[in-house]
């Protein structure tokens, strides 16, 4: 008999197969936290030109955020809790943070804090590209915390300009302080899974563990994430993430604990009846993961559960070939797709509105609610292209299966590409709801000037607020 020859890659595989199995459980979580390849040693010119290439690129991503919004530019109005409540607040009571909808929220508070030492005619402009920046930045980072998981650097960053270009992003997302805790979550997600080798990276790593935990209470859906990883990864030095986690849980416990013995959890209120749920989760995250407009386009033919049947029968069927073919991604792919739908799932439970409000295709409540389930979806598809690449290159002699990889990536790409472009700029509650800031500033600015106790008395948002002249800077 002619003895069977084997293909070095294959042979590796299945030794790393073998393994893992051997390893049971521990080894099979180790493979959701994977140590990216070593950087090649760089000089410090090389250093520097990357650090310039990296501050360039969130300047440009936090730029085209802000072209997202069309009509009132976003730098000329203020959204949301920006203003009736978190700059209302840091101009009155200066650092005295108190809790909002029941939990606390650092980044947001913080963010309104520095913009109340602004002038201010620039409240609207700074809480603008604060927003921005935040969400670039946050894109940068996943584009390095996703290099274990994803080899090829051009596919990093397609998932890194997925949170810039988020088909959902213009409806309330984009150019605000208080949506910043929505865009942190992803990263959160991806700081979970990510073995930074520096002090600075671990320093980044706790940074984003503590700012999501501290400004987003749902941050804590994670903890079995990190458990898992505190069962896979034995070493201290692994678990910077971990350690600024457990310090905003901490932040949020002070907070939560004392609302919850005084009666005013936000448990106590009703909750959605998961049938509604899973028709939010249906209509809100799988249909319009096809993007924005293209969902309405299907609901115009095919209803709001006809055009969901259809996306997630296209979904089912790109997630299911990644399972059969990629055996190295499967447990990204199921992590990431629950870890989403778990987020969408709680999200709304706590928070009947978005479940029951009217859905406009330029007026939808909620979709903050959606940004980790469908961005998670996306990883999901990329890091699942990404061993397709890896299977192409492993076995070069079947030409077939190399051409089946490109098609598929290629496919991806061209879906993700033009998604994004007709999804670039719409209408949304961002537009509509914002409020022109130029005449609110002139008209404190006015008051003060004139107020002989030094002080003035506005009507924010149906809420009366006393404003001490001298925390308005002029």
């Amino acid at each position: 008999m002619i003895p069977e020859t084997r293909d070095p890659n294959q042979v590796a595989e299945a030794v790393t197969a073998e393994k893992a199995t051997a390893e049971g459980i521990h080894g099979a979580l180790r493979a959701l936290f994977p140590l990216a390849p070593e950087p090649a040693p760089r000089t410090w010119v090389h250093r520097g030109m990357a650090a310039a290439v990296q501050i360039a690129a969130v300047a440009l991503g936090a730029w085209v955020l802000l072209l997202r919004v069309p009509g009132r530019p976003a730098w000329r109005t203020i959204f949301g809790d920006d203003y009736f409540w978190f700059l209302a607040q840091a101009i009155q009571r200066p650092w005295h943070w108190g809790d909002y909808g029941g939990y606390v929220q650092v980044l947001p508070r913080f963010i309104a804090q520095v913009v109340s030492y602004l002038p201010l005619t620039d409240a609207a402009l700074a809480f603008a590209v604060a927003g921005a920046v935040v969400a670039a930045g946050g894109a940068l980072f996943i584009f390095h915390a996703s290099a274990g998981h994803i080899e090829s650097v051009k596919l990093r960053a397609l998932l890194a300009v997925a949170l810039v270009l988020l088909p959902i992003a213009p409806m309330e997302l984009i150019g605000s302080g208080v949506e910043t805790p929505w865009y942190l979550l992803p990263v959160l997600f991806w700081a979970v899974l990510w073995r930074p080798r520096t002090r600075p990276a671990m320093a980044a790593a706790a940074a984003v563990g503590f700012l999501t935990m501290a400004s987003n209470i749902l941050a804590v859906l994670l903890a079995p994430l990190l458990v898992a990883r505190l069962y896979a990864l034995r070493r201290p030095r692994e678990h910077a993430v971990t350690a600024g986690w457990l310090a905003g849980c901490l932040v949020q416990a002070a907070v939560v604990i004392r609302l919850a013995l005084h009666g005013q959890s936000r448990l106590d209120h009703s909750l959605t009846p998961p049938g509604q749920v899973l028709a939010f989760y249906g209509h809100a995250v799988l249909l319009p993961s096809l993007g924005w407009h293209t969902s309405w386009w299907l609901r115009s033919f095919a209803g709001a559960n006809g055009a969901t049947a259809i996306a997630a029968v296209i979904l089912a069927v790109s997630f299911g070939l990644i399972l059969i073919t990629q055996p190295g991604a499967r447990l990204f792919v199921v992590t990431a797709v629950a870890v989403g739908f778990i987020f969408s799932v709680v999200s709304v439970t706590i928070n009947p509105a978005p479940a029951i409000d009217l859905v406009l295709p330029t007026r939808a409540d909620g979709t903050r609610y959606t940004v980790m389930a469908y961005f998670l979806i996306v990883s999901a598809l990329i890091v699942g292209a990404d061993h397709a690449l890896r299977s192409r290159a492993h076995d070069h002699r079947r030409r077939g299966a190399g051409l089946k990889s490109v098609t598929a990536v290629t496919v991806l790409v061209v879906f993700l590409a033009t998604t994004w472009a007709v999804d670039f700029r719409y209408t949304g509650l961002r537009t509509t709801t914002a409020w022109t800031w130029a005449p609110i500033a002139a008209k404190w600015e006015r008051d003060c000037a004139h107020s002989p106790t030094g002080e003035i008395h506005e009507t924010v948002y149906r809420r009366p607020w006393t404003f001490p002249c001298r925390n308005i800077t002029r």
